[in-house]
């Protein structure tokens, strides 16, 4: 008889119990001594045990810090959040009042103007101190009265970081733009259709890219208690560019083929050209929220959106099932030639199967691919350049969790982007294991 458990609740997915640090871990190999700093990752982690939805646990960070050429020290902490300590909270009043303070703060975790961000997509940002304790969340002196994405983009050029929040009420859609000290210094509404979902967005070093793609508020899924979207076949798919100080007036929007994106990998201005590659989804949740309902293909995929005359380009530049796609931090809104991917290897289930691990260099066209090994199963990668290193090469560190199921412990994996396929520099062994999460930066000590 097959396990009723939802598959976010088996295995690695399911919560762990314990905050705990750990200090002078065991290193299989030897860390660089460049990496001066913590890595950090997000997730979501249920106290209770249970939630309706991989997407819906309440935010654990899990931090390492290198120095010395040792690891220092592991620690994982909830962020703490009204959300947290009471799970019941309605996060919309009687009166439609929506309190952004309630936050899961599960998604990604960055860094901007010395402040450390703890991300979820529907609240305010939580600002979190470097030993991942929370110092509460921050809506920018005021000024910020939406939603803050969970994937803003920190431009490697001005030092400003580029957001938006979406909702289920109107404003559907504001753009949001917070100068290199960290205030924010514009806030614009985007014109849409309707709620729709759109998890992240992209910057050029002179545009903002907004996808409205056709999943969609689902009133009832949310009054369930579940993910409140899904798929609809009227929704018409499009990707708005807008000037990153204009406004609403200034967006042009280029229908495209149906479909959705989580992520982006990265875009990039080209003359009159903006060229976009993303992990596209031919399709998703024909039922509210549900990953087993009208799950299509996932697949390396590239836009080129002409300015000029209004016409669009699509191609596959890979076919193989990938997700959490990642540049270099110094590539974002420039033009790249290598991205990382982990490789969805299918299902388990209904869950994604991850097993290994995608360099692609999109100069050549060229991939590689380095397994996990055995019972092990790899996260998101975060690229650290070596010292030195010219910013559009492969010339520096992927770090990344690695889960070792024999073990039922958690490694943080240091390896050789240049020698991709290479066994790692170095294995951090860490106490305990980390659960499948979503996404997490290198915050390097200050120079």
């Amino acid at each position: 008889m097959a396990d009723p458990t939802p598959f976010h609740l088996q295995g690695n997915f399911a919560p762990i119990k314990d905050e705990i640090t750990t200090t002078d871990l065991e290193v299989v190999g030897t860390i660089p001594p460049e990496l001066e700093g913590l890595y950090v990752r997000n997730g979501a982690n249920p106290p209770s045990g249970y939630s309706q939805h991989w997407f819906l646990g309440q935010g654990m960070v899990h931090g390492v810090r290198l120095e010395g050429g040792r690891a220092a020290s592991y620690r994982n902490r909830y962020v703490r959040t009204p959300y947290l300590e009471n799970p019941d909270l309605q996060r919309v009043s009687e009166t439609g009042q929506i309190d952004r303070t309630a936050s899961a703060a599960n998604t990604h975790v960055i860094e901007h103007a010395g402040k450390i961000l703890a991300l979820e997509e529907g609240s305010f940002p939580y600002v979190l101190d470097r030993e991942l304790n929370t110092l509460g969340h921050t809506d920018f002196e005021g000024r910020l009265t939406t939603a803050f994405s969970a994937h803003p983009k920190v431009c490697p050029v001005t030092g400003e970081l580029l957001s938006f929040g979406y909702g289920q009420l109107p404003p559907y859609l504001t753009y949001l733009r917070v100068s290199p000290d960290g205030s924010l210094v514009q806030t614009e509404e985007i014109e849409v259709p309707g709620p729709t979902m759109m998890h992240d967005f992209m910057i050029t070093e002179r545009h903002a890219l907004f996808m409205d793609l056709p999943v969609v508020f689902d009133l009832e899924a949310a009054m369930a208690g579940t993910m409140p979207f899904k798929w609809s076949d009227e929704y018409t798919a499009r990707v708005g560019i807008m000037p990153r100080t204009g406004t609403n007036a200034d967006v042009k929007w280029f229908e495209i083929e149906p479909c959705f994106v989580f992520h982006g990998m990265n875009a990039w201005d080209e003359g009159d050209r903006v060229v976009y590659d993303v992990c596209r989804i031919s399709e998703i949740w024909r039922e509210a929220g549900d990953l087993q309902s009208g799950d299509g293909e996932i697949t390396l995929h590239r836009f080129s959106f002409d300015l000029s005359d209004g016409s669009v380009r699509e191609e596959t530049l890979d076919d193989r099932p990938m997700e959490f796609p990642r540049v270099a931090d110094a590539r974002v809104g420039q033009k790249n030639r290598f991205g990382y991917t982990l490789a969805f290897e299918g299902e388990d289930g209904a869950a994604p199967a991850m097993a290994g691990q995608y360099k692609v260099d999109l100069k050549t066209g060229a991939s590689e691919y380095s397994e996990a090994g055995p019972g092990r199963s790899p996260g998101e990668m975060v690229f650290v350049p070596g010292p030195g290193a010219d910013a559009d090469s492969d010339d520096g560190y992927l770090l990344s969790f690695v889960f070792d199921g024999p073990t039922n412990r958690s490694e943080l994996v240091v390896a050789d982007a240049s020698n991709f396929t290479a066994p790692p520099i170095a294995r951090v062994k860490l106490p305990q294991r980390v659960p499948v999460g979503f996404h997490g930066s290198w915050i390097p000590d200050a120079g």
